[in-house]
């Protein structure tokens, strides 16, 4: 299977504090099976769709003060090289280049906004296995408060194309709806693409005064459902929690939520 090419997400990961509880929750929530990571990884966790394809991981935190949350990792066809135009263009490595034995390599890094975000060379390990289907992943959006910087990075770092969407077109923002007094939001797409919510690979949403000042700039990682009604009273149930909707968006019924440790997530029931 080929590798994404660079700036499209290709991966995400949840560290958590208890990795069981981890694999009970989603393990009812999008029918994941697991495969046990070995000690020398961290007990890295692969997570696999009902049909075997592998859709995302579970790690336990290494330390306790680090965050309870979803990464998202964007290709690169060269961490190296990726790494020095993080730095050139304003944004900080939070971890340098890292082989990870034959699986790639990976770095982690914040942009100039602060959001936290990876960065994965593959190797034997290319990424998602399928998208946008329950139980995979469906999409992401930057929520920041730097705009102009935090475009000009992604720009610059990963040859994105970019372009405002206006009020509540995107309809894949956890924070937005149309009408929103001074919503701003703006889709990516790959170098060499016009930027349309078609051909985007990812969003970025400015945070107004609806969401409290202290939340940090992060990145929102949306899984697809089959039918999001039911998969947020599988969540209440399992012990998380519905921050937003479920509600209508023009491209699905999508909620804001959070696993049972605090893990904040998106849910999507994709429109067709």
């Amino acid at each position: 299977m080929a590798g994404y090419a660079d700036g499209v997400p290709c991966w995400a990961d949840a560290m958590l504090p208890d990795l069981e509880a981890g694999k009970r929750f989603y393990g009812e929530l999008f029918g994941w099976t697991f495969q046990d990571g070995e000690e020398k990884f961290g007990y890295y966790t692969q997570a696999f769709a009902a049909d075997g394809k592998n859709v995302a991981a579970l790690a336990p935190k290494p330390d306790g003060r680090m965050p309870t949350v979803w990464n998202l990792y964007l290709a690169a066809a060269d961490a190296q090289a990726t790494a020095r135009r993080i730095v050139e263009a304003g944004g900080q490595l939070v971890m340098d280049p890292m082989a990870v034995a034959s699986f790639g390599t990976m770095l982690m890094a914040a942009d100039p906004g602060g959001a936290v975000f990876g960065a994965w060379q593959s190797g034997t390990h290319t990424g998602f296995e399928k998208t946008g289907e329950p139980g995979s992943y469906a999409w992401a959006e930057i929520f920041t408060r730097e705009a102009e910087s935090v475009d000009r990075f992604y720009e610059t770092v990963f040859g994105y194309n970019s372009a405002r969407i206006e009020g509540g077109e995107s309809g894949e923002s956890g924070a937005s709806s149309e009408g929103d007094a001074g919503f701003d939001y703006a889709v990516y797409a790959p170098e060499g693409k016009k930027a349309t919510p078609d051909s985007a690979v990812m969003g970025r949403y400015v945070m107004g005064k609806d969401l409290p000042a202290e939340l940090p700039a992060h990145f929102n990682v949306y899984f697809a459902v089959e039918n999001a009604d039911r998969a947020a009273e599988t969540i209440r149930r399992l012990g998380g929690r519905v921050t937003r909707g479920p509600e209508d968006s023009p491209y699905g019924r999508w909620a804001a939520v959070a696993d049972d440790q605090g893990a904040n997530f998106s849910i999507i029931q994709e429109l067709g």
